[in-house]
């Protein structure tokens, strides 16, 4: 799928899905700045990139401080006249009964899994608008279509982005610009290995297909919805989760 020329920001693109998502788009011809707080992995990902000639630069980003966001879109528009894709990829969790939960996590879960995406989207938009063209994919996760105990607040975070993903995509049709999520299950990424081996265990008997998912499988579905083979898709949820849930 032909992606040269496009201009494509993946935030949390240092490692799992969003590594993945970024490597693969590139691969494909477009140009991509990964927004990542990790700048360790996001350098070396971009040195890896550049070894194989693919346009990859990364640029420091952390959700939870608006004026960094506003930084970070600044930046990428210095280098670009305009954002085409915007793939929201960041998250972040942090497991344990809800009423055993710190107030400051629950503060970190949305301000990174929700209010990242809302303000990022809000920066990258204008140009979009102007041009009438663009995408938006955000990652979210079946956590957020059917509830995960022990994820509370993740989950309502993930709920809450795929509502925006839904009421965006109807503010931004007249501008012909797409908005769409993919809900990964359980993925094979340095946050699922956090999680207790048990756990680890139960979620992948639970899923039909019986393992978790690689993340260039939730990459694969990214690309699509970036991609002109989804020009007159908008406002969807793909759940790419091995049969995991199945609710409409």
């Amino acid at each position: 799928m032909d992606m040269a020329k496009r201009a494509v920001i993946v935030t949390g693109g240092a490692s799992g899905i969003g590594r993945a998502t970024a490597l693969l788009l590139a691969r494909h011809g477009a140009r991509v700045f990964v927004g990542d707080v990790d700048a360790i992995r996001g350098q070396a990902l971009a040195v890896e990139a550049a070894k194989d000639g693919l346009p990859v630069d990364y640029l420091e980003l952390e959700l939870t401080d608006p004026a960094s966001i506003v930084a970070f879109a600044d930046a990428v528009h210095q280098r670009v006249q305009r954002v085409d894709v915007l793939v929201n990829g960041a998250g972040w969790d942090c497991t344990g009964p809800f009423m055993d939960n710190d107030p400051d996590v629950w503060d970190k879960l949305v301000s990174i899994n929700l209010l990242g995406a809302v303000r990022l989207s809000r920066a990258v938009l204008p140009p979009m608008i102007a041009a009438e063209q663009g995408k938006i994919i955000n990652i979210a996760s079946d956590a957020g279509r059917v509830g995960s105990a022990g994820e509370t607040v993740y989950a309502a975070a993930k709920g809450g982005l795929i509502a925006f993903t839904k009421s965006l995509a109807r503010e931004m049709a007249r501008y012909r610009i797409n908005v769409n999520c993919v809900c990964p299950g359980p993925t094979d990424t340095p946050l699922f290995h956090t999680l207790a081996e048990r756990l680890q265990e139960a979620l992948t008997r639970a899923i039909p297909f019986r393992r978790i998912a690689a993340p260039e499988e939730i990459a694969e579905a990214v690309m699509f919805f970036a991609g002109p083979r989804s020009d007159y898709i908008t406002g969807q949820v793909l759940s790419v989760s091995g049969g995991l849930t199945m609710a409409g």
